[in-house]
């Protein structure tokens, strides 16, 4: 297992028991601690997962992971749809939008 990175000024908390279903966690943010380590980093981007400990406490991550070399995939060219009706070919009326 990989060193962890935290999130220095960022604080995880599970939510508290009367907390709405759709509250999935709560964040504490120092902002000063936040600002400092965020200066410190040269990425443009930092993903943070939100994990919990085996001893059941949240936390903040970074994660590194990076793809080796180039693994995105060129576009397909999209194929032309069959069959479809053009508006200029009288395919379509107005009516036939459901909105404005």
């Amino acid at each position: 297992m990989s060193d962890i990175e935290f999130v220095s000024g960022l604080i995880v908390k599970a939510t508290h028991e009367k907390a709405p279903e759709y509250v999935k966690a709560a964040l504490s943010i120092k902002r000063e601690e936040l600002i400092a380590w965020l200066q410190s980093r040269s990425d443009e981007w930092i993903n943070v997962e939100v994990r919990e400990s085996r001893g059941g406490k949240w936390y903040a991550a970074v994660n590194n992971y990076k793809r080796e070399g180039n693994q995105a995939q060129p576009a397909k060219p999209r194929e032309p749809v069959k069959n479809c009706p053009q508006p200029d070919q009288g395919g379509f009326e107005d009516d036939d939008i459901p909105f404005e």
